[in-house]
């Protein structure tokens, strides 16, 4: 089966961010993305975990979307901007997918 280059861009922020990550690739006009509960983890801070959190203070988002790698720069440009100033991590890899024209 035949597959396409692609990029995937993963951003972990804290919930009451969501809305924000989402405006941008909004505004950039990605395809689409997925938005997922983190349910524990651990960083340099130690380990977290979401049990016994009330609402989405102190909860974490991994929001997910893939485009094309000539797209990175515009949607890493301002995610960096938020990002930078709050609690996240953004990441960027190299994906195959089988339905190129889905992103």
């Amino acid at each position: 089966m035949k597959t396409y280059p692609k990029k995937r861009i993963e951003i972990m922020v804290e919930a009451p961010l969501m809305n924000r990550v989402i405006a941008i690739l909004d505004s950039a006009e990605t395809g689409g993305y997925t938005v997922l509960p983190a349910l524990a983890g651990r960083g340099k801070d130690g380990s977290w975990h979401r049990d016994g959190l009330v609402g989405r203070v102190g909860s974490v988002v991994q929001v997910v979307v893939i485009l094309d790698e000539t797209r990175v720069d515009e949607v890493l440009t301002p995610l960096f901007a938020l990002v930078s100033k709050q609690i996240g991590i953004v990441t960027v890899s190299d994906v195959q997918v089988v339905r190129p024209e889905q992103f």
